[in-house]
């Protein structure tokens, strides 16, 4: 149990698969378990609903806001008592009828199941892998539209991101310079790039931000042609990492002492340093 003045998070890795219910029993199964440890909050991974194997099937398993999937989750949220970060939620877009498009969809549920904040997925994963994976997943998913401000939690004003934004220093930057004190990357990274960029990509955006960043993320094997690197974890505003977990399904837990990241802040001042007046100040656009 975390004392009030630090509250504990829990950061949940998984293997996601085309069977929703399989999914959702293994989330039901972790997220029980961190209310029984008393975490005010649990952080899902990317596609913590499913993970299909190929477009056409992808595109029939996705859902509306409305539908079953966050339903269930929202009466978990309510039964549990605590906030559920759902790190990529397949979410069929504005003119599924017409196109067939969905978003990327991170949802925030606070602790009665309510829709807090839904940040759709800005930075697409389309590449070429030297092992011959290729991955194409604006031919499906439509690019979110702006970045979301960083939103009160019980474990700090918390920053949305999904997996492949992690690589962008300026949206964490615009997060961080909005208020954000944890920037969260539900992720499902590939085995090729998690081993070379994984953990000194999140202890990268920690360090430059002084934030907590929170990364639940995806593991082995998915199907035939799709495996994750998984390690979960957490690194704190001085780059450490504090949490992480190991192979296969599971949960690692960390306290979140604000505090510390003020104290962070305070005795390395980088943000009264920066140089606006050479290389722009990072702020956030409205969109079109």
């Amino acid at each position: 149990m975390a004392s009030a003045a630090k509250p504990l998070i829990a950061v949940c890795q998984m293997t996601s698969t085309s069977d929703k219910e399989k999914n959702f029993a293994t989330c039901w199964g972790l997220i029980r378990g961190a209310a029984a440890r008393g975490a005010c909050m649990v952080f899902l991974p990317e596609a913590f609903d499913y993970i299909g194997g190929n477009a056409e099937e992808t595109l029939s398993l996705a859902e509306t806001l409305h539908g079953d999937t966050i339903q269930r989750y929202s009466q978990l949220a309510r039964e549990c008592g605590l906030w559920l970060s759902l790190g990529g939620f397949h979410e069929k877009g504005p003119n599924w009828d017409t196109d067939r498009r969905i978003s990327n969809s991170h949802v925030v549920l606070d602790n009665t199941g309510h829709i807090v904040s839904v940040y759709r997925k800005a930075h697409l994963f389309d590449v070429d892998l030297q092992n011959g994976v290729s991955l194409r997943e604006s031919s499906f998913t439509l690019p979110g539209a702006e970045i979301i401000r960083p939103i009160s939690s019980p474990a700090g004003k918390l920053g949305l991101g999904v997996c492949y934004d992690l690589r962008f220093p300026e949206f964490s930057l615009a997060l961080a310079q909005a208020g954000a004190e944890l920037l969260t990357y539900p992720s499902a990274f590939t085995l090729t790039t998690g081993l070379a960029h994984w953990e000194v990509l999140l202890r990268a955006r920690a360090i430059e931000t002084q934030c907590y960043v929170v990364a639940a993320a995806q593991t082995g094997s998915h199907n035939q042609k799709r495996a994750s690197y998984g390690h979960a974890m957490v690194a704190d505003p001085w780059g450490a990492v504090i949490a992480q977990c190991q192979e296969g399904t599971g949960v690692c837990y960390a306290e979140i002492d604000i505090p510390y990241v003020e104290r962070v802040r305070r005795e390395m001042p980088v943000r009264r340093h920066r140089r606006a007046d050479l290389y722009g100040k990072i702020s956030f656009n409205k969109p079109d």
